[in-house]
C-alpha cells in the first residue's frame, strides 16, 4: 500500500467521505477519536460501518479510541466486520499495544498504524515496534497530546517549527519505524491555507526520511504527494547509480559525474526506483 498521503475525515461527516476519497490521498483515515464528540460516536461508528460496507476507491483506515477508554471494543465492534484497510491506535506504547489491539480484533485482525508517541511511556517504547512489525504498516507521531501530558505551554516556535523535545520525538519515530521496516508518516501540519509552509514542510520531511504524512484538508494532499513522489532527475539519477554498480559489481565506490557514490547511494536509489512501482 503506497502512503504518501493519509487524509483525515470526521468519521460523523459522511458527507465529506466521498469527496476525501476523490481528493487524490493514498489513504483516507475516518476518524472516530478525536474530531467525533462523545454524543456522537454511536453514529459515527453506524457511519463507518456503511461508507466500508460499500465500494472504496481508495484504502480506508480507521482511527479507533484509545485501548484505555473503554470505546475501542465498540469501534471495532462497528468496523471490522467490513474489513477496513487499516487500523489507526491512538495512544500507542509500543509492541503491547499493537499486540493488544490485535488480541483484541482476533480472526478479524487487520494492519496497524500506531500514532506512537502520544504519551510520556510511549517515547520509551518507539525501538520496540520491530517483533510486532508483521502486523504494523507504519509509524506515525504527534505532538499535542504528548505536550498536554507534561504540561507544556507548546510545542511549536514562533515560526511554526518544533521546540527541542518534540523534535527529538519526531526524530526518534523516524529511526523507530525505519529499524522495524516499517513506513515512516510525518504528521499533520495544521496551518490549512499556508500552502508555501506546508509545501516546506513535506519537503523537510522527505529530506529527512519519512516517507509520508498526514493531512488535515484536501486541499493539502496534491502539494503532499508532490513533495513524496521523486522527480525526473532524481529518477534519472536512481537508475544511473544502479546502472553504474551493475557494470562494475566488484566496485565498493565509483565516480559518476564527478560524484563518489558508494553502497548507502545505491541502497537510496534502490528505494526510489522501486518506490515507481
Amino acid at each position: 500500500m503506497r502512503l504518501r498521503s493519509l487524509l483525515f475525515v470526521p468519521a460523523d461527516r459522511p458527507e465529506r467521505f466521498a469527496k476525501a476519497a476523490a481528493s487524490g490521498a493514498d489513504a483516507v483515515i475516518l476518524d472516530l477519536e478525536d474530531s467525533v464528540a462523545l454524543a456522537a460516536k454511536p453514529v459515527a461508528r453506524a457511519a463507518v460501518a456503511d461508507y466500508l460496507a460499500g465500494p472504496r476507491p481508495v484504502p480506508v483506515l480507521v482511527r479507533i479510541n484509545p485501548l484505555s477508554g473503554g470505546m475501542a471494543g465498540a469501534d471495532l465492534a462497528a468496523v471490522l466486520q467490513h474489513r477496513p484497510d487499516g487500523i489507526m491506535l491512538p495512544k500507542a506504547e509500543g509492541a503491547a499495544s499493537v499486540a493488544a489491539l490485535v488480541a483484541l480484533m482476533g480472526e478479524a485482525a487487520v494492519p496497524v498504524l500506531p500514532i506512537a508517541s502520544e504519551t510520556p511511556a510511549a517515547i520509551f517504547q518507539l525501538g520496540s515496534y520491530g517483533s510486532v512489525a508483521y502486523h504494523v504498516m507504519g509509524l506515525t507521531w504527534g505532538a499535542e497530546d504528548l505536550s498536554a501530558a507534561v504540561g507544556a505551554t507548546t510545542a511549536r516556535e514562533a515560526d511554526g517549527s518544533y521546540t527541542p523535545p518534540y523534535e527529538l520525538v519526531r526524530s526518534l519515530t523516524l529511526f523507530g519505524a525505519h529499524a522495524a521496516g516499517l513506513a515512516a508518516i510525518d504528521t499533520v501540519f495544521p496551518a490549512l491555507r499556508d500552502e508555501a509552509g506546508l509545501a516546506a514542510y513535506v519537503a523537510r520531511a522527505r529530506r529527512d526520511g519519512f516517507t509520508g504524512m498526514m493531512a488535515l484538508h484536501p486541499a493539502q494532499v496534491p502539494v503532499i504527494n508532490a513533495g513524496f513522489t521523486p522527480t525526473e532527475p532524481d529518477i534519472a539519477r536512481a537508475r544511473a547509480i544502479i546502472a553504474a554498480f551493475a557494470a562494475a559489481p566488484e566496485a565498493g565506490v565509483l565516480m559518476l559525474d564527478g560524484q563518489m557514490v558508494d553502497a548507502p547511494h545505491l541502497a537510496q536509489a534502490r528505494r526510489i526506483v522501486a518506490g515507481l512501482d
